[in-house]
């Protein structure tokens, strides 16, 4: 029998040093910033999937903005042309132990639902996603669709792709 996955805030207290997905970028931020990022500089908040008293993945989130003109037109015709309130998915990984077994969908299944308490309670549009080469595929799965963002250059690093999905496509959580 498969054992229950429970996604929740990360807490200070929490074991992030073993966790391994195999992106060494990933892994780094959040060994090293996740938890500055939240509990000092408030400036995104990390959800952490636990299988067995273990990390198995996390899911970093800010609230960000995108502009109208950066979605396509047949997105944005009703839409102001001020900046768009949305829930940023900053960062997404699944430990390599956990690789295949849903635990990234779960994690962005928690997003979806986060993006509709954000949508009630202040505001948005969407959830905004920078994904890393490779892992495009798993987000259109879900409906994300790529965005020409302008936007500067990461040096040595492959660039992201940003994809966006509109509040409208995600289902309402149930009860």
């Amino acid at each position: 029998m498969a054992s229950k996955i429970t996604i929740r805030r990360l807490e200070p207290s929490d074991d992030r040093a073993s966790f391994r997905s195999g992106n060494v970028d990933l892994d780094r931020f959040f060994q090293r910033f996740a938890g500055q990022n939240q509990f000092r500089h408030h400036i995104g908040t990390t959800f952490v999937a636990i299988e067995n008293d273990a990390i198995v993945g996390y899911a970093t989130l800010a609230a960000s903005e995108v502009t109208a003109r950066a979605l396509p037109v047949a997105k944005r015709r009703r839409l102001p042309q001020y900046p768009l309130p949305v829930l940023r998915l900053a960062r997404l990984a699944v430990a390599e132990s956990a690789a295949g077994s849903g635990v990234g969908s779960e994690l962005l299944r928690a997003v979806f639902v986060l993006a509709h308490r954000m949508a009630k309670d202040l505001g948005c549009v969407g959830v905004l996603v920078d994904a890393k080469p490779g892992a495009e595929a798993f987000y259109e799965r879900f409906g994300f669709f790529r965005l020409e963002l302008e936007g500067g250059e990461l040096g040595d690093r492959p660039a992201p792709t940003a994809m966006f999905l509109e509040l409208g496509a995600i289902p309402a959580p149930t009860a």
